[in-house]
């Protein structure tokens, strides 16, 4: 299975944020490095501070009362002195970059011959040697010295610098991709044959550039929208006017009635044609939507239809009541009126019996319309073609009146409508035309 690539937004933030990442990592190092000096002075001085004062307070002392001094180090400060023995088995402190530095300092101040020790006769702790006249003795300290608090301090930095970095991560990502994101927004504007607002001129030259271009290509098509259906409203209106004095030359005439009838027949395609010119010419959307009862609409556009009295036709309907848009009820109207003639042009069988089947309903939050036949269909690659304007199907669908511009004007409407218009192959044969916008949500029927 495919992944899903990831928004630009997501992408443009993990990116800044393994770029804090990777500053923080290689930052670590360095502050170790550079605070290892001073903690090990610290550390150095605590020790120092303890040996010397454990020598002056057994040198000083009462001999009398210096065992009890002992045992008072050993209880409440866990400092022990014991001899030191030449047969004392002894492990020397880990090779670490600090402990050498305290080893050194503590050198420094205690003298050269000092031992310091991890382990003395299997005893772990830090050992510390010193003498006191000739006597050599050991100074076992039992807390950890070495392991210092520093690394609570430097959790609670290190999150709260992972906290500021993903804040300013998100700002950045959002800053930079807000460009990207109005544009896709104007796009998809611009391809539910909606005029998206003016992109701003603002930003780095390249966006400015983008942002420039796509206004001049929005106002180009604009216009060339504005021309087109000034020159399909003029001429389609202009052939109106001789079809109508045609019309009527042939109604006032002395030709046979089965010519005259084939005549007005011809006229009544042409006129048809026509219409359809006017509908596609006709922008969509020109008021604001309102709240609409496509169950209503299309049980209207079923009885303006008259395909109940049509011969040899039967239609099986399934309408849920109730179900609601946001849209203009003419132009919805208008589509449903296209679907039902296409079908009623399309959809009859071998037989010549027209079976239509009519599906208002609910689908999770979509709004679907579907007009279904059982005609001779179409082939499956064949499809995308009948929503394009002028285009009709092959052969087995062909043969009837109309410009082809039927199923071009529902799926303008659909996309106006933020909806779409799906078509495939009924089964067993035959055309499904389905509508299918967002419903608005309701509670119930009254």
């Amino acid at each position: 299975m495919r992944l899903r690539s990831p928004p630009l937004f997501w992408r443009t933030f993990l990116l800044i944020l393994l770029l804090f990442a990777a500053c923080l990592a290689a930052w670590w190092p360095t502050v170790r490095v550079f605070e290892r000096e001073p903690r090990a002075r610290q550390i150095a001085q605590q020790v120092v501070s303890i040996v010397n004062t454990t020598r002056s307070a057994l040198v000083y002392s009462d001999p009398e009362r210096r065992r009890y001094l002992l045992t008072d180090l050993a209880d409440n400060e866990g400092i022990r002195v014991v001899p030191l023995e030449p047969g004392d088995q002894s492990v020397p402190l880990p090779d670490d970059p600090l402990v050498s530095l305290v080893t050194r300092n503590v050198r420094a101040k205690l003298g050269s011959a000092t031992r310091l020790a991890s382990e003395v006769n299997g005893v772990p702790g830090m050992w510390i040697s010193f003498s006191i006249d000739d006597d050599a003795y050991w100074a076992f300290i039992d807390r950890d010295l070495l392991a210092g608090d520093v690394g609570r301090e430097w959790v609670a930095w290190a999150a709260l610098a992972a906290i500021i970095s993903l804040l300013i991560a998100a700002a950045i990502a959002g800053l930079v991709n807000r460009p990207l994101a109005e544009l896709s927004r104007a796009a998809v504007e611009l391809g539910a044959g909606r005029t998206p607002s003016s992109l701003p001129d603002l930003g780095p030259p390249e966006i400015r550039m983008v942002n420039r271009s796509f206004n001049r290509m929005v106002d180009s098509l604009d216009r060339l929208e504005r021309e087109r259906a000034i020159l399909l409203a003029g001429i389609s209106h202009d052939l109106r006017t001789p079809l109508t004095r045609l019309r009527l030359e042939l109604e006032m005439s002395d030709l046979p009635q089965s010519v005259r009838d084939g005549m007005i027949g011809d006229l009544e395609q042409l006129d048809s044609i026509v219409r359809q010119f006017l509908d596609y010419a006709r922008p969509v959307g020109a008021r604001p939507p309102q709240e609409t009862d496509l169950s209503g609409l299309a049980v209207d556009a079923l009885s303006r239809s008259r395909i109940g009295a049509t011969a040899r036709c039967r239609i099986e309907t399934t309408i849920e009541p109730g179900v609601r848009v946001l849209g203009h009820p003419t132009e919805l109207a208008r589509a449903l009126d296209n679907m039902f003639n296409n079908a009623v042009q399309y959809g009859r069988g071998a037989s010549g019996d027209l079976d239509l089947q009519l599906e208002v309903r609910l689908d999770g939050s979509d709004a679907i319309v579907a007009v279904a036949d059982s005609g001779q269909g179409i082939e499956p690659d064949q499809i995308e073609r009948l929503v394009r304007p002028f285009e009709r199907g092959d052969t087995s669908r062909s043969g009837s009146s109309g410009a082809g511009l039927g199923l071009a004007i529902v799926d303008r409407i659909a996309r106006a409508h933020q909806g779409k218009l799906q078509l495939m192959v009924n089964r067993p044969t035959g055309l499904r035309v389905e509508l299918r916008m967002p419903a608005i949500e309701h509670s119930g029927h009254g």
